[in-house]
């Protein structure tokens, strides 16, 4: 988890980025590692993709419940996809 009283490196917000672009990542996985809940990713994305990007970002991940932990199904108890490293 992240100390939010340090500034995230890069690498850290390449991560956040490639998680909430990630269909099947939930926000509840970048909280858990991250520390930033869902509108502090908002506001990340907000300020790093171009306005474009982030427009159809937000458009993709709006309703999506597999971005929402709440509206996922019971028998999705993974947050990554089957091809991504441990």
């Amino acid at each position: 988890m992240v100390d939010m009283h340090h500034p995230l490196t890069d690498q850290e917000i390449d991560r956040i980025i490639e998680m909430a672009w990630e269909d099947r990542t939930p926000f509840e996985a970048i909280e858990l590692q991250f520390g930033l809940k869902e509108n502090d990713v908002r506001a990340l994305m907000r300020n790093q993709l171009k306005a474009k990007s982030f427009v159809m970002w937000r458009k993709r991940v709006q309703g999506r419940t597999t971005k929402h932990g709440a509206l996922r199904s019971e028998d999705t108890l993974r947050f990554r996809a089957p091809g991504q490293r441990t």
